[in-house]
């Protein structure tokens, strides 16, 4: 078999192409979230329907709805919320710490 010279060239440089492919998944995994700090607090029921437009950032634990077989499964995320009552009366939400949430 006799290969012509721009070919076995062309195989030569897709191997090396690929061989140097950032790997940047495999060195750098995503980042783990921060965990919120401070106590937890818990919504009460029956939840606010009106709540007042005042600024005291919370971080809420929200249920995402997903239901999994096997773990990890992340059935809850963290948002911020603009107060506690605005955040409490999501349905979603479980409970809530004071400030933001942590940025990842």
């Amino acid at each position: 078999m006799n290969l012509s010279l721009p070919l076995v060239n062309a195989v030569f440089i897709t191997l090396l192409l690929v061989a140097c492919q950032d790997n940047e998944l495999v060195n750098n995994p995503k980042p783990k979230p921060v965990s919120p700090t401070g106590s937890y607090r818990q919504c009460k029921n029956p939840r606010s329907e009106i709540c007042t437009q005042e600024f005291r950032p919370v971080c809420a634990k929200v249920d995402t709805g997903v239901r999994c077989i096997t773990t990890p499964c992340p059935s809850a995320e963290n948002k911020t919320y603009s107060n506690a009552c605005t955040a409490c009366s999501d349905t979603k939400v479980h409970g809530y710490w004071k400030n933001a949430c942590p940025q990842t």
